[in-house]
């Protein structure tokens, strides 16, 4: 394959300075890097945030900024490999399809070198800076250290663009230890609680509840075999879930809004020495009596972040069918149509997971 010079690409000067441009450079790549061909990038909602200035990503009077602009934004995304690097350790071919973590761990620091690479402490994520640009892009350059999967060439586009989310939501669910006796309720059932409601229907819990505010998705989670689902605008949750309990509470609750009043709902319904896992990222602060945390429950309180040691389960589970994916990935645009498509992935009327394609 001949690999032009330049390349379409939607490139990030600012806050909510976004713009698609036809003649940026395409990556070269060393060595040690391997360079791939987008086939196709999902909208996650991160992306949406750092869109529209979410201090996480932009910084604020109590953390500093993030992100490094110019960069290509994008993580979930999935390519052909066009060029390997004479020294590259990635164990890939030119021609292979892949998808890509969202680290590019840098592989000296003490969460690196001990394999919690996921928490590198310089913290490269594809998409946000401007050293890893990301997959809203023609090409995408991945680093030394960047972790590359081989993916089924014959795996439908919309089902394997949703490798990177579901292994993010797989690890989430790992980290909330559901076991065949637990109540777990998971609050958010976008393209990433669908995953978790997916993983921990594996886990065969006592008893799966699904909350979300729109009601097409919790049709999708009786589907996918959630056992309840609520609507929290519609009736009392906490009240619905000590009903079901005895009066306790839920023994997990996985929240997955990014929404301050899910993590103050999850706090008041959850049981004493319950677990609390917290996924999201936020668009701003939350506040809460901690003292429930402590004084009153004794909860386990657990974060989930990024997706490891997922990917290749994720893969098998997805092409075998063991994850269901029916209907997640509801639009596919253009790259050209890129403003549309953030639009309709922000507002989440109708959709699910939105994707670009180049």
């Amino acid at each position: 394959m001949s690999i032009p010079k330049k390349m379409k690409a939607l490139v990030a000067y600012g806050l909510n300075d976004y713009r698609l441009e036809t003649d940026f450079p395409v990556p070269e790549i060393d060595d040690e890097q391997i360079l791939i061909k987008v086939e196709a990038c999902g909208i996650c909602a991160g992306d949406v945030k750092a869109q529209h200035g979410a201090a996480k990503f932009w910084g604020d009077a109590n953390q500093p900024a993030w992100v490094k602009p110019p960069f290509i934004p994008g993580h979930e995304f999935l390519g052909e490999v066009v060029a390997v690097g004479a020294k590259s350790a990635h164990g890939v071919e030119v021609g292979d399809r892949v998808a890509v973590e969202q680290i590019a761990p840098c592989g000296e620091c003490m969460f690196c070198k001990t394999g919690r690479y996921w928490m590198c402490q310089k913290h490269d994520i594809y998409g946000f800076q401007s050293n890893v640009n990301g997959g809203m892009a023609e090409y995408v350059r991945i680093n030394k250290t960047g972790l590359v999967y081989k993916v089924p060439k014959d795996l439908e586009m919309e089902k394997a663009i949703l490798v990177e989310p579901y292994a993010c939501a797989k690890h989430c669910i790992d980290r909330a230890q559901i076991t065949y006796d637990d109540v777990v309720v998971i609050s958010g059932a976008g393209p990433l609680g669908m995953g978790m409601l997916g993983a921990a229907r594996l886990c065969n819990p006592k008893k799966l509840i699904m909350l979300d505010l729109k009601k097409d998705r919790l049709d999708k989670c009786l589907e996918f075999g959630a056992d309840l689902v609520f609507n929290p605008a519609e009736c009392d949750v906490v009240e619905e879930i000590r009903k079901l309990t005895d009066g306790y509470g839920c023994d997990i609750y996985v929240e997955a809004t990014g929404a301050p009043p899910s993590v103050i709902q999850g706090l008041n319904m959850i049981r004493k020495l319950g677990r609390f896992v917290e996924f999201s990222v936020f668009g701003s602060e939350t506040t809460v009596d901690w003292s429930i945390i402590g004084d009153s429950k004794e909860l386990d309180l657990l974060g989930a972040h990024l997706s490891p040691y997922c990917f290749p389960t994720v893969i098998d589970w997805i092409a075998s069918g063991k994850l269901p994916t029916a209907g997640v990935t509801s639009h596919v645009f253009s790259i050209d149509e890129w403003e549309h498509a953030f639009e309709v992935a922000g507002k989440g009327d109708g959709s699910m997971k939105v994707v670009l394609t180049l």
